[in-house]
């Protein structure tokens, strides 16, 4: 036989050749304590409301809501990462609801602590576009530009009550500068110095954020591209990144998943944090629309995705298929 360099002595084929070895050798491991479920909570019905763009994900009643944390529980998910979705009411220029103690999100984050305790870590979303009536995630000027200083002023208001609702972690999202500092002082002089912040530090201004406005029912028009990140950049996400540490964040996301692997990759290895990253909606819907068609393996589709994620260096990975995928993990 011909000798082509290291060939036929080394045959990589030989750690591939049976599903043992395979996993024997495997190099990333996906485990259901990696997963992150987020899960929406709407106020005013009296049953789940299916959302259309996102097949089998749901709105949640209180009773569906503290059902779907005890799955999570007995799937192994780590944590559940709260959003509120009020009545179109409620909501206001300033979001007033989502510091309203008994605003939708503090009711859920109650409900799901009642529960299920401490055996999941609660999170809660920290933004203002599920309550504005302008769908920004601030506090507009009056010419209508989101005056971020301003906006501070209310991530702060929304650090206490999420605390006082249970909270384990809160998720500072606006994409605003110095939130992260801003709501840990806040988090420190109202007593809740042990709740911890995910902060959302490289968030894209992206188009596969569409399924989840209809999820949380957003009042958007225009866009985020004047405080969201251009994805045209990847140095920016480190200068954000060193930033959101210096300001006090316990852990750290890069939002969304798929689309940013690379981004994903540079800020696993900068950092001796926690990292976490967000699998989107669209990224979500992508995958569920091609299945649907036959056109993909979904199950194969899912765990393929997930993994990727894991490889690029996400300790934790939010995802609608949280619960599924821990519960297949728990059967193989």
């Amino acid at each position: 036989m011909t000798v082509y360099g290291n060939f036929p002595g080394s045959r990589p084929r030989r750690l591939r050749t049976t599903p043992a070895m395979r996993r024997m050798v495997a190099e990333t491991r996906l485990d259901p304590a990696n997963l992150i479920l987020p899960a929406f909570v709407r106020e005013g019905i009296t049953a789940p409301v299916a959302i259309s763009a996102m097949p089998g994900v749901q709105q949640h009643t209180l009773d569906t809501l503290r059902k779907a944390a005890v799955d999570a529980v007995s799937a192994g998910v780590s944590g559940i990462m709260l959003f509120g979705v009020p009545t179109d009411e409620k909501k206001d220029a300033r979001g007033t609801a989502g510091t309203d103690p008994d605003g939708i999100l503090q009711v859920g984050l109650r409900a799901v602590r009642e529960e299920v305790g401490d055996d999941l870590v609660v999170m809660s979303d920290l933004c203002l576009d599920e309550y504005t009536d302008h769908g920004h995630c601030g506090v507009l000027t009056a010419d209508g530009r989101v005056d971020n200083d301003a906006t501070l002023e209310r991530y702060a208001e929304m650090a206490q009550v999420q605390a006082d609702a249970g909270a384990h972690v809160v998720g500072p999202s606006g994409m605003m500068d110095g939130q992260v500092g801003v709501v840990r002082d806040a988090l420190d002089q109202t007593g809740h110095e042990d709740v911890s912040i995910l902060a959302y530090t490289v968030k894209y201004s992206s188009a596969f954020y569409g399924p989840f406005r209809e999820a949380v029912g957003s009042s958007l028009k225009g866009d985020r591209k004047t405080y969201q990140q251009d994805p045209a950049n990847a140095r920016e996400s480190l200068r954000e990144l060193a930033l959101d540490l210096d300001e006090g964040a316990d852990m750290v996301m890069v939002k969304p998943a798929g689309p940013y692997l690379d981004i994903l990759a540079k800020v696993a290895d900068a950092v001796d944090v926690p990292v976490a990253a967000y699998q989107i909606s669209g990224e979500y819907a992508m995958i569920e629309a091609a299945a649907e068609k036959g056109w993909i393996d979904r199950d194969a589709a899912i765990m393929e995705s997930l993994t990727g994620i894991r490889r690029a260096g996400a300790q934790m990975i939010l995802t609608y298929w949280a619960t599924e995928v821990a519960e297949r993990l728990r059967r193989s």
